[in-house]
This record gives structure tokens, C-alpha cells and sequence, in this order.
């Protein structure tokens, strides 16, 4: 047995050195099952003792694992019926190899609780002895109605016995009268438990355990089937299983805090206008400059040194008052169309009859707009004109995912073509 704790140990050290090994160790109430300790009128747990058990495990995939596992503790039984007084008391030390399977990362919501099976082959040393005896070496004398003297049970011994009380220390050695035994077994533990995660690499397990032994003398008595034990078990196990590995491990989250998605030389976090123009002059925000502060940005502004307090056009234009006035008639009218024909069921034939009537206005007007730089894309044929094809044509790239264009330079591209 020194020989099998030796390996145990060094098993332990070398296992604790692998990142995919766990050790482990606890306590257990151990419960004796033979042929004594059937006959009691007492708490059938009344025998039970403690035990202690250590080992290691090793997981070798998602619900198999392997585990050595030592055990040490106390298998005791006591008859205390009319028929027999036998008892016994039995030091056990044992080495046991286990197939485990574990269930803990099959569903994600079985949570912090998860089932545990194992099964194996163990080996037990075990040295029964019996309590024959009181402190001053008399040998128990058990009596029908129940006494224990110092004599065997008569009518003369009667008046000249002596009462005795059981001192449980088992100081003899018990044997078969018929025939040696051996102080050794095989046996099989059966292993049910629910495992709980205390954190990363601490569980606690909960398990009830049974041994089967292949040998009917752990209590130095042969009567029928072999003996076996049960043992509800509380364990303590650390795993040295390396950390999981950061999903957000090659995520540069300094290029994230330094990305400038519309490369205006303002970082995204601290930009106030995501979005801005390619080229388009922008303040310490993120925000295009309004130069002559007219409240039309600089790379739209197609006037850019606009005396202060002149009224402009939405392209920074000034506009007098008679041009303001005529021109607010011009949209109001055009507003009125758009808002009946385009905004209600938008065509192409539609946009065409409000080019028409634009071009008549300019014709009339003699006043040119020019095409501003974010919206020149859309002035395919280059002309310095959106026509009401190039519309129809901009917002069809812009479904196909073709265009440089969002919603909002669509929403401008629409409201310059009913401007110009």
C-alpha cells in the first residue's frame, strides 16, 4: 500500500505540472454493508465513520476524464441483537483508477450544478478487529436480558457476575475459525455526484459513492455475498486547466480608440460629425468649417467670403431680397409639386416634367447653380446639370450598394436637383 500512496504522490505533483490536470481532496461518512452489522435495533447509521480521500483527474475531451484517487477511513459494524453480538472495526486504505465523465460542458444552461458519473478497479488493504474485551482484559459475556457480565449466562452466575460496559476499543485481532483470509481486495467504486463551479479552476462535489468489495472478510465473518460500503463524499477540487483563451485577445483596442472613420484628422470618439466629406475642412469636433459663418460648411459653400449679415442660398450664395423673394415663390411652388408627386409616388416621368419646368424658370432667371463638390458624382454626363436620369440612376446604385452615396447626400442630392 506505501508503494501505491508513493505513486499517488508523485503522480500528483506531476500531473499539477500539466495545465489540463486537476487535484483534489476530501471527506467522507462511510457506511458499512456485510453480514455484521445486520442485526441491530439501533439508528441503522450508527456505524457509520469517516473517511478521507485525495487523488487527481485528468480531462481528456468535453465528458471523459481519468482519475487515481486514494481513500482512507474506518468500516465498522456492531450486532446488538439476541441472536448476535458480533462487532468488528476495520482501518481501510485503498488505491482506485476511474473512468469519469462529466457533463458540465455539454449545455451551456446547466449552469453552476452539473452530474458526474465514474466507475473503476481499486485495491484495499484492511485489518478487521474485534472489541472483546474491557479495559482490564475481561472478555465479554452478552446475556439474555441484555447485560454484558464478566461471566457466561447461568443461574448459579447470577448473584456472583459482574456487570460489565463496552470500552469500543478493539484490541483484538479477528480470524476465521475455519480458515485464513487475506487482508487485501479488489474492489469497485460506482461514483454519483454533482459537480459545483466555485470560479475558474474550484469546483466542490457532491457524490455518493459505492464500493463493492470482491472479498467477504472485511469484518472477519463469511456468510453469503461479499461486503461493500457506501460513502457520501464531499470533495474539493482544483484544476490547473489553462485559462481560456480572450476572445478579445487580437482585438487592437488602440487602433479602435485611434480610428478616424471619415478621416477628417479627428478620432472617432471624439468626433461630432461621423460622416464628413473627403477633403471637407473640419474644426477641433470633427465638424466642416463655416469660414465666413453664413451656416453653409466651407466645401459647400460656393461663396466662400460671404460679407457678414447677407442672406444666402442653401450653396452660400447671397441672394437679395427681390432674388430671395422670387426664389422663395419658385420653391414654394416646386415644394408644393414635390410634396404631391415625388414624396406620394415618386417616377421617373415625374422628376423629367419637373426638370422641364426648372430649366423654363433658369431660362427665364438666367441664373446659374453650380453643382457642389460632395454632389458632383451624381453629374455623370459632366454637364454641370443633375438631370432627373442621373437621379433615378444615383438612388439605383445606391440599393445596389454601387454608390458613394448615403441617405442624407441622397436627401441633398434630391432637394438640389428641385433647387437648381
Amino acid at each position: 500500500m506505501k508503494k501505491v500512496l508513493v505513486i499517488l504522490s508523485l503522480m500528483s505533483f506531476g500531473f499539477a505540472a500539466n495545465a489540463q490536470f486537476g487535484i483534489s481532496a476530501g471527506v467522507s461518512g462511510m457506511k458499512f454493508n456485510g453480514d455484521v452489522g445486520k442485526e441491530r435495533n439501533t439508528n441503522y447509521f450508527g456505524d457509520a465513520r469517516m473517511g478521507y480521500n485525495f487523488g487527481v483527474d485528468y480531462r481528456v475531451g468535453k465528458i471523459l476524464g481519468f482519475g487515481l484517487n486514494g481513500i482512507y477511513g474506518t468500516l465498522q459494524g456492531t450486532d446488538n441483537s439476541v441472536n448476535s453480538h458480533r462487532n468488528f472495526q476495520s482501518k481501510i486504505m485503498g488505491g482506485e483508477f476511474n473512468i469519469m465523465a462529466f457533463f458540465d460542458k455539454v449545455k451551456d444552461s446547466i449552469g453552476m450544478a452539473s452530474p458526474f458519473i465514474s466507475v473503476g478497479i481499486g485495491y484495499l488493504k484492511f485489518n478487521p478487529m474485534g472489541d472483546m474485551k474491557d479495559q482490564n482484559g475481561t472478555t465479554y459475556k452478552y446475556w439474555a436480558d441484555g447485560s454484558i457480565r464478566d461471566l457466561t449466562e447461568s443461574t448459579a452466575n447470577e448473584s456472583y457476575s459482574i456487570i460489565l460496559k463496552r470500552d469500543y476499543s478493539y484490541e483484538t485481532e479477528l480470524k476465521d475459525s475455519l480458515s485464513s483470509f487475506s487482508k487485501s481486495t479488489l474492489y469497485i467504486p460506482i461514483n454519483l455526484g454533482l459537480k459545483f463551479q466555485m470560479g475558474l479552476r474550484t469546483s466542490v462535489r457532491f457524490a455518493v459513492n459505492y464500493n463493492m468489495a470482491l472479498t467477504d472478510y472485511i469484518d472477519a465473518y463469511k456468510n453469503g455475498g461479499n461486503d461493500s460500503w457506501i460513502a457520501g463524499n464531499i470533495t474539493l477540487n482544483y484544476n490547473f486547466t489553462k485559462k481560456p483563451k480572450d476572445e478579445y485577445a487580437n482585438i487592437d483596442f488602440t487602433a479602435i480608440d485611434n480610428a478616424d472613420y471619415d478621416n477628417d484628422g479627428v478620432v472617432d470618439s471624439k468626433d461630432d460629425c461621423l460622416g464628413t466629406p473627403k477633403g471637407a475642412k473640419v474644426n477641433g469636433h470633427g465638424c466642416p468649417s463655416d469660414t465666413d459663418g453664413d451656416g453653409i460648411e466651407d466645401y459647400m459653400d460656393t461663396e466662400p467670403n460671404t460679407k457678414p449679415g447677407a442672406k444666402v442660398d442653401g450653396f452660400g450664395a447671397t441672394i437679395n431680397e427681390e432674388d430671395y423673394a422670387k426664389r422663395q415663390l419658385e420653391w414654394d411652388s416646386l415644394a408644393i409639386e414635390r410634396s404631391e408627386g415625388f414624396n406620394v409616388a415618386p417616377s421617373l416621368n415625374y422628376l423629367k416634367q419637373v426638370e422641364t419646368k426648372a430649366k423654363e424658370v433658369k431660362e427665364k432667371s438666367g441664373k446659374t447653380t453650380k453643382v457642389p463638390e460632395e454632389l458632383q458624382p451624381a453629374d455623370i454626363n459632366r454637364d454641370g446639370y443633375i438631370s432627373a436620369e442621373e437621379i433615378t440612376k444615383s438612388i439605383d446604385s445606391f440599393f445596389d450598394g454601387a454608390s458613394s452615396f448615403n441617405v442624407e447626400r441622397l436627401n441633398r442630392l434630391i432637394d438640389f436637383f428641385f433647387e437648381q
